[in-house]
């Protein structure tokens, strides 16, 4: 006889899984080698996911690692912010107690949103970097626990994760570059419907090379058998195993419950799945089973004072009813000890669908009154949204609506945004259900950042909630969490509502949060709500939102249209934002107006004062105007041609962001800085790792764009240009539809550059003329202009002496030349790019210039920048050899090709080689030349004989073979021999191209 139900083992024996086993243990293998792993395990609901992450977690602390296991809880669609997160670290805590805090020191306040036993969380910040910071500091504190011992960190039921969690997790797959760890999340697959959450994070996942995926598939029949000869202690017969595969199909689970079942005497067995979950439970004394549905309604777990509360049930009573449902197998212990769980959540949700209508409120009522009336039942951190899950499965709009307010608060001061956006979304559905009571009662919501107007406002801490506060609240809850459609929607909401003539500051600052949010989805460049906001804070008394209106309006300007009305309007913002005490609005503003007055003067004074305003907002301790101040200030050194000075600055502030663990994406946008200094400097090498080390930083499409169009930029300088292509390309998309100025002149270089070196030169034509029409670019922008008009310039050289060029050649230098002389040239750097574009637009007419490009080598060279100094050398050779002065020409390749030898500048290299090899001059193992020679005609300096260049003469002028042949008196065939020769020795693939070349030479001028 085989023993009773009550004693028998659910699946003592671990069957099959041997792929996904050794998968587990080589990334193991590998975190033991400090080399972080991820794995996703994903399966349907019973198939053993936790089986295996059992077993795995078992083996993995029997070979000395130390595991922490969190699980995402179900408890609505608030959720509980980065709730196995916690779970996990105070596992971590308990085992590496003085080690966690010794890794955390200094940043116990931050690290507290995660895990409160640090003590008091951090003082909330106004600006959107805290986020960041929390997963930084995340990436920080694993990194340092596994840098002696391997930790696996362990997520479980990733599908009902909040999106803090996910985006977290999505973090440490990203960021932890070193370490033992090994992080490990399992997830149903057979729940995630088309629109579920989950789904696009995965796919986001899958692109990561460091993340691998397991599917778990059913058992076959043979694994069936194998399992139930465990549960059963005998072996099955061939038919108890083909009945139990039939109706569970290979689950894990289900064949648990069959197992059991049949075992019992069961043998009327239902094939609803829901049927079967039940009935094992209804199978159970009453007593228990109320006890069980009781736990249902708690959630996925339930703390045993909390279920003693709601069960009141004498303590005797409900343990006996308690050990009757672990013996069965319903529920299990929880880790920490303190509470219960169901064996499987599929049990669980089969009791919840179970109870009647009225039954699940009533339950969930009782709870809710349990929690108000003893809030220390559950962990401090879960309080308020377990509170507001409770009420809001309650019905009782009453009271679910503060509780969702003070779940978003808690949530908010966590930096969840995510899941703080999701319960102001729930409370303003609640607005009209609850009685006009319950509204006035509602304390005020505070300031959703620095200047919304109850800012500041000694009454605002006591005036009631009212529905724009909430409004506002939930829009910088959605900006934060990146939710930008949504925050949209809420700020025309608001907008709807709003009398402007009754409330123009409110309206104002919805205004502004219309520029950002139009901005961030495309739809705009936000010029337009930034001025409809100025004109309703025109004459208002000083405050905290006039003040802002004003620097917001001042740091468009800025980027897009900088004149002498911005910096008027910055000047006013830096008054008010001083007389009202809005230090944070004064340094943005102060920032704006030096970053302005240092691109429409000398910049020097500018450049101090943003130095100056740097050391500020550090003392300030205000990150968001620490970030801007070093991102601004390493820009206007660059802009002034100061790219060593601009390095020093941009790594400075890329270390401060890691030091203050500013948002990524903020050091991402300084490091796009650095990588456009180091590429002036020609650090290329630097600067690609750089680029490489923001890409992983970054975190917006905006910032991509810049870091891509710095790459784009350096890819075609080494003259790889299907890279350059792709990275343009990438930069165009990210960049959006309205990109600022600052970007949309270097992309129109970048495109005028890469057409000319693919010989496309219609299309660099018809790129430049696109990028000047009318109004062109403003004031202010001179560093991107020169060079683009200089890449123009260029291209109407290259072409020159090509069919089909000629006709508007003049008319395109002629709109050149005008808008270079609307630039200024107060900077060296300036003067050096308007030498340079003043020399190729000679040399588009024909004329090879000594003079110009010496005068252009000389402005470059104090600048310290090896590339243009090398393309002008270059140029100045050509321009010396077109002149027979070969000695100097010589000199003069011989150091523009060392420079792009160095650099790694291929296709200018290989331009100086042919002009030396067109010339015959040796570029190494030279041997001196006679003190005094005489002088050499033009084309001799290519190599040509006499009658070589007299065929060429007439090839430039247009002559056909027969046509050369009867002037030369030779024939055809000799002519064409010639012109075969003139190719090979000038390195040109045709006619057209040497008589290009003759014409930018200056060959064969007429007397």
């Amino acid at each position: 006889m085989l023993g009773s139900v009550q004693t028998m083992s659910v699946s003592p024996v671990f069957v099959g899984r041997e792929e996904e086993l050794a998968a587990l243990d080589v990334a193991l293998r590998r975190a033991d080698r400090a080399e972080p792993q991820a794995l996703l395990v994903g399966g349907e609901a019973g198939v053993g996911k936790t089986r295996l992450l059992e077993e795995f977690l078992a083996r993995a602390q029997e070979a000395g690692a130390v595991a922490a296991v969190g699980a995402c809880l179900e408890i609505g669609a608030d959720g509980l912010p980065f709730a196995p997160l916690v779970t996990a670290l105070r596992t971590l805590h308990r085992e590496l107690g003085p080690e966690l805090r010794a890794a955390a020191a200094g940043h116990e306040g931050e690290l507290a949103r995660l895990l409160p036993d640090l003590g008091e969380v951090a003082r909330e910040s106004h600006d959107e970097a805290g986020r960041g910071r929390l997963f930084e500091l995340t990436v920080a504190l694993l990194e340092k626990l596994s840098e002696h011992r391997t930790i696996v960190l362990a997520v479980e039921d990733l599908h009902w994760a909040g999106r803090s969690t996910r985006d977290m997790l999505a973090f440490l797959f990203r960021s932890v570059q070193r370490g033992r760890l090994l992080i490990v999340a399992t997830y149903r697959a057979d729940d995630l419907h088309r629109r579920h959450p989950l789904r696009p994070f995965l796919a986001e996942l899958d692109r990561l090379r460091t993340v691998e995926r397991l599917e778990l598939s059913r058992f076959t029949p043979e694994e069936v058998a194998r399992q139930l000869a465990g549960i059963l202690a005998a072996e099955p017969d061939q038919d108890l195993v083909s009945r139990v595969y039939r109706l569970s199909e290979g689950n894990a689970f289900f064949v648990e419950e069959l197992a059991c079942n049949l075992h019992s005497g069961c043998t009327n067995i239902s094939d609803s799945l829901r049927d079967l979950l039940l009935v094992r439970v209804e199978a159970l004394p009453e007593d228990t089973q109320a006890v069980v549905r009781v736990a249902a309604g708690g959630g996925s777990r339930v703390e045993y004072p909390l279920l003693a509360a709601v069960a009141g049930l004498p303590e005797d009573e409900l343990l006996h009813a308690l050990r009757r449902a672990v013996g069965e197998h319903i529920l299990v212990p929880t880790d920490e000890g303190d509470g219960y769980r169901f064996r499987h959540a599929l049990v669980r949700e089969a009791v919840v669908d179970d109870l009647l209508p009225g039954e699940r409120s009533r339950l969930e009522r009782r709870y809710a009154e349990a929690l108000e009336a003893s809030p220390e039942l559950v962990p401090s951190e879960e309080r308020a949204a377990r509170l507001a899950s409770y009420w809001h499965n309650a019905r009782d709009a009453d009271k679910a609506l503060p509780a969702a307010l003070e779940a978003a608060r808690v949530a908010r001061r966590r930096s969840a945004y995510s899941e703080q956006l999701a319960l102001l979304e729930r409370a303003l559905e609640l607005w009209e259900a609850v009685s006009p009571e319950t509204r006035e009662s509602l304390p005020g919501a505070g300031a959703p950042d620095a200047v919304y107007p109850p800012y500041g406002s000694p009454t605002a801490g006591d005036a009631p909630l009212c529905y724009l506060d909430l409004l506002a609240e939930t829009t910088v809850a959605a900006r934060r969490a990146s939710s930008w459609e949504r925050a949209h929607r809420m700020v025309k909401l608001a907008l709807r509502q709003l009398n402007a003539a009754d409330d123009p500051l409110r309206t104002a600052w919805f205004w502004t949060q219309r520029s950002h949010t139009v901005t961030a989805l495309g739809l705009g460049d936000g010029k337009e709500e930034l001025l409809t906001a100025q004109r309703l804070v025109e004459g208002l008394p000083p405050s905290a939102v006039r003040a802002d209106v004003l620097s917001r309006v001042a740091t468009w300007d800025m980027l897009h249209v900088p004149t002498p009305h911005s910096v008027e309007i910055g000047q006013e913002a830096v008054r008010l934002a001083v007389e009202v005490g809005a230090p944070e609005v004064e340094l943005h503003a102060r920032i704006s107006l030096a970053t302005m007055q240092s691109e429409q003067e000398p910049p020097h004074a500018q450049i101090a004062e943003l130095q100056d305003l740097v050391r500020r907002a550090r003392d300030l301790g205000s990150t968001d105007v620490l970030a801007r101040g070093y991102t601004n200030l390493s820009s206007s050194l660059e802009g002034a041609g100061r790219s060593a000075e601009a390095v020093e600055v941009a790594v400075a502030g890329v270390a401060v962001a890691d030091r203050y663990r500013l948002s990524r994406d903020k050091g991402a946008f300084i490091l796009g800085n650095l990588v456009e200094s180091l590429i002036s400097l020609g650090e290329w090498e630097a600067a690609e790792a750089r680029y490489k080390q923001g890409i992983e930083w970054v975190r917006t499409l905006h910032t991509k764009g810049s870091l891509e169009l710095r790459m784009a930029t350096l890819s075609l300088l080494r003259d790889e240009l299907a890279a350059a292509e792709k990275y343009t390309a990438l930069a165009v998309e990210h960049l959006g539809g309205y990109p600022q100025p600052q970007h949309k002149a270097p992309l129109s270089a970048l495109q005028v550059g890469l057409a000319a070196r693919g010989r496309r030169f219609a299309l660099a034509r018809s790129r430049l003329l696109e990028a000047l029409k009318p109004p062109g670019f403003p004031a202010g922008l001179e560093r991107y202009v020169w060079p683009l008009l200089f890449q123009g310039a260029r291209a109407e050289a290259e072409s020159l002496g090509l069919p089909g060029s000629e006709r508007e050649r003049p008319d395109v230098l002629a709109r050149i030349r005008a808008t270079a002389a609307d630039l200024p040239c107060h900077v060296p750097v300036w003067s050096a790019w308007s030498l340079m574009l003043e020399a190729e637009l000679a040399r588009a007419e024909g004329c090879a210039e000594v003079d110009l490009w010496e005068r252009a080598v000389g402005a470059l060279e104090p600048v310290g920048w090896p590339y243009p100094v090398a393309v002008a050398r270059h140029r100045l050779a050509e321009a010396l050899l077109g002149a027979g002065d070969r000695r100097r020409g010589a000199g003069e390749l011989r150091r523009a090709v060392a420079t792009a030898d160095a650099l790694g500048a291929s296709g200018l290299s290989r331009d100086v080689r042919q002009l030396a090899d067109r010339a015959r001059i040796a570029l190494t193992d030279v041997p001196r030349e006679p003190e005094e020679r005489e002088p050499e005609s033009p084309d001799s300096s290519l190599g040509l004989t006499r009658r070589e260049a007299e065929v060429l003469r007439l090839v430039a002028a247009g002559r056909s073979n027969r046509q050369i042949a009867e002037e030369l008196f030779i024939s055809p065939k000799t002519v064409s021999v010639h012109v075969s020769n003139i190719l090979g020795k000038l390195n040109v693939t045709g006619r057209g191209e040497a008589a290009a070349l003759v014409h930018r030479l200056g060959l064969f001028q007429p007397a």
